[in-house]
């Protein structure tokens, strides 16, 4: 434990709620993942009208967005409390999520889910801005290195 709490700086802060808009935006991309099932599926027959068996796609997008939004959180706890490591995390969080979303927006997908997708890689770059701004560094490194 490191004793007394410091105040966050504006960086800190505003990537931590960044992260959380992230988490926020997958979110509704996944509740629309369940709710737009049959539009998904419809498009997926369009590309593969050859009869490759569509994947599962709700229960992928809540095992993904449940596992993606728990690690935020855990990081984001480390990474408020002045943890360097959680940093890294987050970073390779932002980087994975990143390439995710590359990966979405070249299946093809409905609209609706390109434009969440450029929205989160956005929000993303934001995060990892924000994540490696010099204040946030101060803050890392501790009050006597600030």
């Amino acid at each position: 434990m490191r004793g007394t709490r410091r105040a966050l700086p504006p960086t800190v802060r505003a990537a931590s709620l960044a992260q959380v808009g992230l988490v926020v935006l997958t979110g509704l991309a996944t509740v629309l993942t369940v709710l737009l099932r049959d539009e998904l599926l419809d498009e997926w027959y369009r590309r593969h009208p050859t009869g490759i068996e569509p994947p599962a796609f709700a229960p992928v997008a809540v095992v993904l967005f449940v596992t993606y939004a728990l690690l935020a959180a855990v990081l984001l706890v480390f990474f408020r409390g002045g943890h360097r490591e959680a940093r890294w995390g987050l970073t390779l969080l932002a980087a994975f999520f990143a390439f995710t979303m590359v990966v979405l927006v070249r299946q093809d997908p409905p609209p609706l889910f390109v434009a969440l997708a450029v929205a989160c890689a956005l929000v993303d770059v934001g995060v990892g801005a924000l994540l490696w701004r010099r204040e946030t560094t101060a803050f890392l490194r501790g009050p006597a290195a600030a």
